[in-house]
């Protein structure tokens, strides 16, 4: 039996082994998905270990998405620009190329919920974090027409609008600069970038002040419908969570590692029933 595992701490879910176990069960694949808890101390073994035993492949979260990477032989270009790996697939010749797929998912979830490419947009992103980069490096690359990211302080957007200099200009700019409302008031689409919604109540910024023609979407996933989406769909207006991404992010990798064909269905339906558990917290 084949090895997958994710590497993070603290591990509060299960959902990626739900999807992952799944898909490998859908496609006869004789494979199983673990969750490891490890200090850092610990990453540079588990990854030895990976290689050494020859896994498909293996996961990075938080707070290790940097760390993992001097460990690995190749990180992939958006990756290194994105400054951050979440997997890791190991070839027959044991060597660990390390790529992001927060972009792909968020892309393909994306383009679900307008309908359409997004070039020429304007686009404003809450949250210059780790999610907000992937969020920021896959806007730049469709060639949205303007992109304005906020953040609590300016300098945490600034930092990632300087990251991306060479692809888009980016406007950074504090929650709290007086020009956000005239961004909002424009906004083809609005992006969630942060933990609002699941880790603290309500919306990141006030939907009323959300062009009325804009789609927008939520990183989040727990809860399923965010107090941003909801408020959004009351308006009438396009708006999807982090469902959609979660899912594309993990069939992303999972068709990585063992070439098979797109698992989305597969891996939507067994994720979904777990994330609509109403004892489920984030």
């Amino acid at each position: 039996m084949r090895t997958v595992a994710l590497f993070g701490n603290p591990l509060r879910r299960t959902h990626s082994a739900v999807m992952h176990d799944a898909a490998f069960a859908a496609y006869g694949i004789d494979a199983r998905y673990e969750l490891r808890e490890v200090p850092e101390s610990a990453l540079a073994e588990q990854v030895r270990q990976a290689r050494r035993e020859r896994w498909l492949g293996f996961q990075i979260t938080a707070p290790f998405k940097q760390a993992i990477m001097p460990l690995l032989d190749e990180v992939e270009p958006a990756a290194a620009r994105i400054g951050a790996v979440n997997s890791v697939e190991i070839g027959e010749d044991g060597r660990l190329a390390g790529f992001n797929t927060d972009v792909t998912g968020f892309m393909t979830a994306l383009g679900a919920c307008v309908g359409g490419p997004v070039g020429g947009a304007s686009v404003v992103v809450a949250g210059a974090g780790g999610v907000g980069h992937a969020v920021a490096y896959g806007l730049a690359e469709a060639a949205v027409g303007h992109l304005t990211v906020l953040d609590l302080d300016a300098a945490d957007a600034g930092r990632l609008a300087a990251r991306f200099a060479g692809l888009a200009p980016i406007e950074a700019l504090s929650f709290g600069d007086p020009r956000v409302a005239g961004r909002l008031a424009a906004a083809d689409l609005f992006v969630n970038a942060t933990s609002v919604g699941m880790l603290t109540p309500g919306p990141v910024v006030d939907v009323d002040g959300i062009a009325p023609h804009a789609a927008v979407f939520d990183v989040v996933y727990v809860p399923l419908q965010t107090e941003l989406v909801r408020r959004a769909r009351a308006r009438g207006m396009r708006a999807a969570g982090g469902l959609d991404m979660l899912v594309a992010q993990a069939a992303a990798a999972f068709t990585r590692w063992t070439g098979a064909t797109d698992p989305t269905a597969v891996m939507r339906a067994a994720v979904e029933p777990l994330l609509r558990r109403p004892d489920l917290t984030p």
